[in-house]
Parts: C-alpha cells; sequence; structure tokens
C-alpha cells in the first residue's frame, strides 16, 4: 500500500489527497501497470484515448507530426507527466500524437470510467484536473495574441508552447526552413535573423533542418511577458 501511495501522490493530478483519501481510491480502483521496452509504442497518433497514461519510471518521446509530414515538433517527457491529458474528455479524444518508449519504462494506465469515479471521490483531484486543462486553454489565449499582434520571435515561441507539454524536454521542431518562413509569412532573412537573435539569448539553437529549444519554460516566459506589458 506504502509503495502504490507513493507512486500516485508523485504524479500531479493526484497531488494533495489525504493518505486515507489515497488508500481508499487504490482499494476501489482497477490500476494497470504497463511495461515498455525502448522503441516499444506506447500511444499511437490517432488512437482513441480511451485512458488516461502516467509516466511512472523511465521516459517517452512524444512527437506531434502535421497531415504531410513536414513539421514535427518531439518532445520527451519522464515520470510523473501525464500523456496528452487534454484529449481524455471534450469532442477530440483521440490521441494527436506518438510515444515512444526511449528505455525502460513504465505506465499507470486508468480507464475513463475509473478516472471519472476518481474525480468524483475527492475535489482536489477534480481541481487538478481541472487546473491542468485550465493552464492548457490560458497558454492557447497567449499564443493567439502572439499570432496576431505578436513579433516573429513570439509566434515562434507560442507555435513550439502550443504543442508540447509543460514537463516536456529536449524539444526539437523539425522541418525545412524554408517551409518555416512560408508558414509565418516572413522573408527568410527576417526569419533568419530572428532565428539569430533567439539564439543569442539561448531561447534556441538550429540547423537547416531542426530547431532545438533548451528550455520550454523560458519561451513561455516570452509569451507571458509580453501579455503583461
Amino acid at each position: 500500500m506504502d509503495s502504490m501511495y507513493e507512486i500516485l501522490m508523485e504524479l500531479p493530478l493526484f497531488k494533495g489527497v489525504s493518505y486515507a483519501r489515497m488508500s481508499e481510491v487504490v482499494g476501489n480502483t482497477r490500476f494497470h501497470f504497463l511495461k515498455y521496452l525502448p522503441g516499444e509504442q506506447i500511444v499511437e497518433a490517432g488512437e482513441q484515448c480511451t485512458h488516461i497514461k502516467f509516466i511512472i519510471s523511465g521516459s517517452a518521446r512524444v512527437s506531434i507530426v502535421n497531415s504531410d509530414g513536414r513539421f514535427k515538433v518531439s518532445q520527451t517527457l519522464s515520470k510523473p507527466d501525464v500523456i496528452a491529458p487534454d484529449f481524455l474528455f471534450g469532442r477530440a479524444t483521440k490521441y494527436p500524437c506518438s510515444a515512444v518508449a526511449i528505455e525502460p519504462t513504465g505506465i499507470l494506465q486508468i480507464s475513463k470510467q475509473e478516472y471519472v469515479k476518481i474525480l468524483h471521490t475527492d475535489s482536489v483531484f477534480l481541481f487538478n484536473f481541472l487546473n491542468t486543462l485550465s493552464m492548457n486553454a490560458q497558454k492557447a489565449i497567449d499564443g493567439v495574441l502572439a499570432l496576431t499582434t505578436g513579433s516573429l520571435e513570439e509566434r515562434i515561441a507560442f507555435w513550439i508552447v502550443a504543442l508540447t507539454q509543460r514537463g516536456g524536454t529536449d524539444i526539437t521542431l523539425s522541418c525545412r526552413q524554408r517551409d518555416l518562413y512560408a508558414l509565418f509569412g516572413v522573408q527568410r532573412s527576417s526569419f533568419i535573423a530572428t532565428l539569430d537573435h533567439m539564439k543569442s539569448r539561448n531561447l534556441i539553437d538550429y540547423d537547416q533542418q531542426e530547431i532545438r529549444i533548451p528550455s520550454r519554460s523560458a519561451l513561455l516566459a516570452l509569451l507571458t511577458s509580453t501579455a503583461e506589458d
């Protein structure tokens, strides 16, 4: 019981719940513990999201690719991240991303029906989940403002932040430069100048085929500070 309790209490959506309540949940909920070897598929893009999936050990490479394969955003998620929790409910309940184990990785999986039961047992569970959804919604608003009135730097930052999760590390945007500056509707010279400026501030590194992001929080801070100005 202590081992199960410790695992659950590390997960962001279970933070702040009492031991007594967690013991009750453990006794009344069907948990599925899955193990994946390096290179094994955990989630496939387009797969129906019928379970909430927590990483409890190891790490996974999570990638979103557009329909023609020209743009790919990848990130590494590690314990105690949850994979795409936004898509458990709502109109779109299919995973937008694929997830592959980088190393031996443990997943705690809970069905939607069982998770709904958990949300009803204590308001702390519900508030944790609502806070996660709210943070993602607010992030989108900041991004829309950046896309409509922001600088090119802000638009690039939003694009990356919107397609990654809070705990994401080792983030990369893979695509050809000409596709990116066409996407943002700017000339190549302006686009490269912006990348160079962002690189000088340690916000990104880049080459002809890839933009690498050392700190997602630094890009998010750029959008937040702009929204507050």
